[in-house]
Parts: C-alpha cells; sequence; structure tokens
C-alpha cells in the first residue's frame, strides 16, 4: 500500500525536469513546415515511433475530426524610446475597456504609471497603471487607426528562447496557414507544422476539419515556479467555441470516432468547453484551466504538439493524456535522437 505521504510521480513541479542541449532548441524553421519530424507515442502499448509530419494523413483515420485553433498572432511586441531616450519594450496582451491594453514592459522599474513610451512619430505608449500581477494597463495614443498602427510598428513576438530578432520571414513562419482571429502573442506551434496541401490531403481521405479559437497569452511561458503545481497561478486566455464546431464534434462523438486536437491551446480551448457529459454546445469566454495529472480528459482523444519546456503547463498537460512515464521517456528519446525542440521544433503524436 502506498503511504500517504509518498511522492506519486507526475505531481511535483521538479518530476518535469530533462535536460536538453542548446544546440537542439530551433532558432529557425525548417525550409518546409511540414519536412517536420513527428515522434509517435501509443498510450495503450507504449510503442515510441518516428515518423515525418508530411505522413499525418496516413495517421488520423477517415471519419475522426482534427481540431485547429484559428487564432493570429499580433505584432504585439512595441519597441520604442523613454523620455530619457533610452531603450523600453512593450508587448501588448490582450485589449481591455475604453481603448486600454494589458502589456509587460521594460525595464519594468522605469515605466511606471504616467510614464510615456514612444514608438513612432504619432504613436505613443502611455503607462496608465500597475496591475496586482505586475502587468501595466496602458493606452495606446495613435494618429489614425490603432490596428493598422500595430500592424506597421510592431513585431512578432517570438518565444525568449529564440535568441534573434524577428526578421520579415517570422511574419509568415510564426503563423499557421489558416490564422484568422487576431488576438495571440504566441503562436500555437504545433500548427506551424500543416500545409495547405496537408490539409487537403486531410480533407480528402474524410478527415472532419474544427475550428476552435484560443488566443494564446504570454502565460505559455511562463514556467512554474513553486513545488506543487496546484500552487502555480494560470493567466487567463480567451476561447472560442461556435455552434457549427459543437455541432460537427457531437457528430463525432455519436459516430463513434475520435477527436484529435492540433496543439495543446486546441485542447485547452476543447477541454475548457466540454460539458460533464462529453458533448459540446456552442461557448465562449476566459480559461485558466491547468490540465496537469492526474486528469481525465472529456473533449479529447488524441493530441498533436510540439516539444515543451522543463517545468512548464503544457509539458505537465502532454503527461496529463500520455501519462508520466511514458511522456518523459518519449522526451528522453527524442533528446537522444537529435530532434529539434520548442516553437520552430519538431512534433509529437499522442495516438
Amino acid at each position: 500500500m502506498t503511504a500517504p505521504d509518498a511522492h506519486v510521480r507526475g505531481t511535483r513541479t521538479s518530476d518535469y525536469d530533462f535536460d536538453l542541449p542548446p544546440a537542439q532548441i530551433a532558432q529557425l524553421p525548417l525550409p518546409q513546415r511540414d519536412a517536420s519530424r513527428l515522434l509517435t507515442v501509443n498510450r495503450a502499448t507504449g510503442a515510441i515511433a518516428h515518423r515525418m509530419f508530411s505522413e499525418l494523413a496516413t495517421i488520423i483515420a477517415p471519419g475522426d475530426a482534427l481540431v485547429l485553433n484559428t487564432t493570429k498572432v499580433m505584432r504585439a511586441r512595441l519597441l520604442g524610446t523613454r523620455d530619457s531616450g533610452a531603450a523600453a519594450e512593450i508587448l501588448l496582451l490582450r485589449p481591455l475597456a475604453n481603448g486600454t491594453w494589458e502589456a509587460m514592459v521594460s525595464p519594468g522599474g522605469k515605466l511606471r504609471p504616467g510614464r510615456s513610451v514612444r514608438i513612432a512619430d504619432g504613436f505613443d505608449v502611455e503607462i496608465v497603471s500597475l496591475t496586482e500581477r505586475r502587468t501595466r494597463i496602458v493606452r495606446l495614443h495613435v494618429e489614425g487607426d490603432v490596428a493598422a498602427a500595430i500592424e506597421r510598428h510592431g513585431h512578432i513576438p517570438l518565444p525568449p528562447y529564440i535568441a534573434r530578432a524577428d526578421t520579415a520571414a517570422d511574419a509568415e513562419r510564426y503563423q499557421t496557414v489558416y490564422a484568422r482571429e487576431n488576438g495571440s502573442v504566441a503562436a500555437p506551434t504545433a500548427g506551424l507544422h500543416m500545409t495547405d496541401a496537408l490539409l487537403a490531403q486531410l480533407d480528402a481521405r474524410g478527415v472532419r476539419r474544427v475550428d476552435v479559437v484560443l488566443h494564446v497569452g504570454a502565460g505559455t511561458f511562463k514556467p512554474v515556479e513553486v513545488e506543487d503545481p496546484a500552487l502555480h497561478p494560470m493567466h487567463e486566455e480567451r476561447y472560442e467555441l461556435s455552434a457549427e464546431s459543437a455541432r460537427t464534434l457531437n457528430h463525432i462523438r455519436e459516430t463513434g470516432n475520435k477527436i484529435w486536437a492540433l496543439g495543446t491551446t486546441s485542447a485547452r480551448a476543447l477541454e475548457s468547453a466540454v460539458r460533464a457529459d462529453g458533448t459540446f454546445a456552442e461557448a465562449r469566454g476566459e480559461t485558466r484551466l491547468f490540465v496537469r495529472p492526474p486528469y481525465t480528459f472529456r473533449g479529447v482523444d488524441k493530441l498533436i504538439t510540439n516539444f515543451h519546456l522543463p517545468r512548464s503547463t503544457l509539458l505537465m498537460l502532454v503527461a496529463a493524456l500520455a501519462g508520466y512515464d511514458l511522456t518523459m521517456r518519449a522526451y528522453g528519446e527524442a533528446v537522444d535522437a537529435g530532434y529539434r525542440f520548442y516553437s520552430y521544433g519538431d512534433a509529437m503524436a499522442i495516438i
């Protein structure tokens, strides 16, 4: 019998440490989106296989649903100068009421309420107030259309482990080919591997495409800093499941087919929207859902995802579906086999 205070593997943050050679952190995308590798993990047998993402249409069965997060990455990183002439940075997180935004700023100690940052001629950011979680409420002062000014002067917010400035190529490649709704500060990275041709192959095979929206926030990069994951504060993220998507998913359930989430963001949207009986209805709102072991999935059967950082909430989500031991064994094999990690890296499928 397990002692009451025994450590259950996968329930502590330190369980999700792993060693990764820095050279395996992908700094650039591959020339072809679907040329990435795909590590497949079979939950029933524990078997791990090495495939290519371009083979995805042979892995998903006809009649199954593939759920895509159609969020679009904003040019949310604004680079400018303070009144002193020193450099400053504003990362827009989400729009709020009365034309204000929640944002992260740097340097935080210098950008107190009342200060401003000049982004360009006719484009200034005013620091309005400080939030409880140390972000800022800011107001954009723009001559003309605000969205157009952000698009013109903003930068693609590459994640912090990509150690370079964004380029013109990132504006296309750090965006899925099916992105539509503007609102994310990070890409739903499993979808970066998808191409129009591969989507056409899936359509021809009879795989049902289902759209959801979850606008990815900066909290996706925040490591879990407490040993008990239950104490980790999750940032809210806006999501939406349309009535049409809900009907399609319910049909998939009724016919006994499977629901595949393309990415952890699609998975979180589905698990936030699914009802207790496993059915779906139109839903929208903000979610702080933290999926970690032990967790029973009701909306997702299978998952395609990139490789995630140690101690991250996303790695814990993967372990909740695949099982902790199998997940960490798969990560160890991916490291040993030289897989490319994180946003521009390779992918894995939990089947």
